[in-house]
């Protein structure tokens, strides 16, 4: 059957599953004592001889009843196939917060459809929301600012008259210089002042907070790549500064109130494939990361995005960004130390010895799980003096072994793998630590790292110090390649794994992990889904993207890629439990609208406000409509003739007040 060629901005999204890994791993032939998890034995779908040598029993054995999550406590939401709306269950509202084109700075013009507008851009709400954080002020639940990834742009919806084509097909005929400035505005991130007033959550305008950061925004660059060779263009002779963020996926927020706000498929943006070409190292680099991809117009315009003009400034991408919001007046930083791949989520936590540690997905099919360990501690009495703790550290990579164990792999100049082969070092192209972190993934690779099934948020449960680690979906993973932690060939649904650290030490050496949920489908044997048997047929959710544990310990699941065609639901939100006799049971909380992909779940400290993220409604799925500016599949959240559909941040609230699903 032939596939109608899908939208720039779809394409691009869909560059992330392909895979750029072309090294080697253990794989099924050399781990024959993969474990097997109690539901596979429940239900028959392996063989009973290799059990007791493979079921690992610490995942039948509760948690600590000092760690234990609370239970969740809501009427589950009944699924819905496509609907141009969004739902939530009942007992609750959900209200739009912001919108995309909605006033951030207090000069914003009003939001006019359809028209490019770069300068009205930079002052107004981004488009695709996508990680929210709350910072609560003088200590409020109900005021407090609200920190906003803008990822990528859907120019098909809008602006007027772009094709839904391919990049090959398209060619962007109808992209211009005006179009093009105004995404690029729309990248980066907003901070928003919030209250909450009656029930209701209202942005404060003319706020001093206030602020857009685009694709233009001087950034700092800080760590051991900071004026690095590799780091310096015509534009930045030192190295040591670069304009704007890409493709601001997840992120996190510091104990000490900073923003860390994590750049993706930063390749998307960057021009000239032929770059890609030669055997050379700098080549194999851009190879590694899927650069050049050139599936936005920008290189057409900007001479800084095309390769051939620019060839270092690929590496001035890819990177975690720290913003301080309490500071509209400061300079944003990417932290080199922690790296250079495409960064989903930066899930933290303080080490019991003081140490901030930061768990990072690299998301793309058969890329690799990350952590970086500061090496100063986190100063809990003055926020300044944690200014610049994340510059020195070390970044490890993850290997998962089939007992159950796993190792954190030091990318570190001069190390070298677990046999003491290959080594990190200049005969194999790595200079310094700068290029080690600059070529992250290529070192990655050196180590023997395991290659998993799309790494996307990674969040620590703050009761538990468990790690819980959303591997999205991997179909490309054929029966040879797979492992103890892909479990799958040909995982369309993606599975979540939970990470002990050794001892309850975030920068221990080693860990343990466990498989929590394969996704998919339960009623179909193939799939080989693992909820328990308690979740309703609402409650089973494929593709998990993004996560949250709230201070209560309960993890919440946002997804990305079901559909009506795919799983016959929308994305949304699904709360799982991941302790006792409920373990790997799931309920339904909310759904998007058609088109649409769940983002940002974040709550209030008080847990009486959960803010989620809806991205990119409308989007032409995969053998659905087409949708355009012009014929949207749907026009949410304003549903008006003429106005396109927009991007929007939603707080949900308890009818009548009260915690979530409390």
């Amino acid at each position: 059957m032939t596939r109608r060629p899908l939208p720039p901005s779809v394409a691009f999204e869909a560059a992330e599953n392909e895979g750029s890994n072309p090294s080697s791993a253990p794989t099924l032939g050399d781990m024959v004592a993969a474990r097997l998890s109690r539901r596979d034995l429940m239900q028959g779908l392996v063989a009973v001889s290799v059990a007791t040598e493979a079921l690992w029993p610490r995942a039948l054995m509760a948690a600590s009843p000092d760690g234990a999550s609370a239970p969740f406590d809501f009427p589950e939401l009944a699924v819905a196939p496509a609907s141009e709306t969004h739902h939530v269950a009942e007992g609750y509202d959900a209200d739009i917060l912001i919108r995309w084109g909605d006033a951030v700075l207090p000069d914003a013009p009003a939001f006019v459809p359809g028209k490019p507008d770069a300068a009205a851009q930079t002052k107004q709400f981004g488009y695709n929301n996508d990680f929210l954080g709350f910072i609560p002020l003088d200590g409020a639940s109900d005021h407090g600012l609200l920190v906003v990834n803008h990822e990528y742009t859907n120019g098909e919806l809008m602006f007027p008259g772009i094709a839904p084509r391919s990049d090959k097909d398209a060619d962007f005929a109808a992209v211009t210089r005006e179009i093009v400035d105004a995404e690029m505005m729309a990248h980066g991130g907003s901070v928003i002042e919030i209250r909450r007033t009656d029930g209701k959550w209202q942005v404060i305008p003319n706020s001093k907070y206030a602020r857009r950061i685009t694709a233009d925004t001087e950034i700092a660059i800080s760590g051991p790549a900071a004026g690095h060779a590799r780091m310096k263009t015509k534009d930045d002779s030192t190295g040591t500064r670069v304009r704007g963020m890409l493709n601001n996926c997840a992120g996190g927020v510091t104990p000490w109130g900073t923003w860390l706000t994590c750049e993706e498929n930063f390749n998307g943006y960057f021009w000239s494939k032929a770059a890609a070409e030669p055997l050379t190292l700098e080549a194999r680099a851009l190879r590694r990361y899927g650069a050049p991809a050139q599936w936005y117009a920008w290189g057409r315009f900007h001479d800084r995005f095309d390769t051939l003009k620019e060839p270092n400034e690929p590496n001035r991408f890819g990177w975690v960004v720290e913003i301080d919001p309490l500071d509209p007046a400061s300079t944003p930083v990417k932290r080199t130390a922690m790296g250079r791949f495409k960064h989903e989520g930066a899930g933290n936590i303080v080490n019991r010895d003081g140490r901030f540690v930061v768990y990072q997905g690299d998301d793309e099919r058969f890329d690799y799980v990350y952590r970086f360990v500061t090496e100063g501690t986190v100063d809990t009495t003055n926020r300044t003096a944690n200014k610049d703790l994340l510059d020195r550290g070390t970044l490890y990579v993850a290997r998962f072994n089939a007992d159950g164990t796993g190792q954190w792999l030091p990318l570190v100049h001069g190390n070298a793998n677990k046999d003491g082969q290959v080594w990190i070092n200049e005969a194999n192209g790595f200079k310094d630590q700068g290029d080690v972190l600059i070529h992250a993934r290529l070192a990655a690779d050196l180590l023997g790292a395991t290659r998993m099934d799309r790494p996307e948020d990674i969040d620590v449960n703050p009761k538990t110090g468990k790690v819980y680690l959303m591997l999205t979906n991997n179909s490309k993973r054929k029966i040879d390649e797979v492992d103890a932690a892909n479990p799958r060939a040909g995982n369309k649904f993606g599975h979540i794994i939970e990470i002990t650290p050794d001892g309850g030490d975030h920068a221990a050496p080693s860990f343990t992990w466990d498989i929590l949920l394969k996704c998919g489908s339960p009623e179909i044997a193939e799939v080989g889904a693992t909820f328990n048997p308690a979740t309703s047929k609402n409650g089973w959710f494929g593709m998990p993207d993004n996560c949250t544990v709230d201070a209560e310990g309960r993890l919440w699941v946002a997804t990305d890629g079901n559909s009506p065609k795919g799983t016959g639901r929308n994305d949304g939100i699904w709360a799982i439990e991941t302790e006792g006799a409920g373990r790997g049971t799931s309920r339904c909380f909310f759904q998007v609208p058609t088109g649409a992909e769940m983002c940002g779940p974040c709550f209030t400290p008080d847990l009486e406000t959960f803010f989620v993220a809806v991205q990119h409604p409308g989007e032409t799925e995969d053998n659905g409509p087409v949708s355009t500016f012009e014929a949207p599949i749907t026009r949410w959240p304003d549903f008006e003739d003429g106005t396109p559909p927009r991007p929007s941040i939603v707080a949900i609230t308890r009818k009548g007040g009260g915690k979530i699903a409390g």
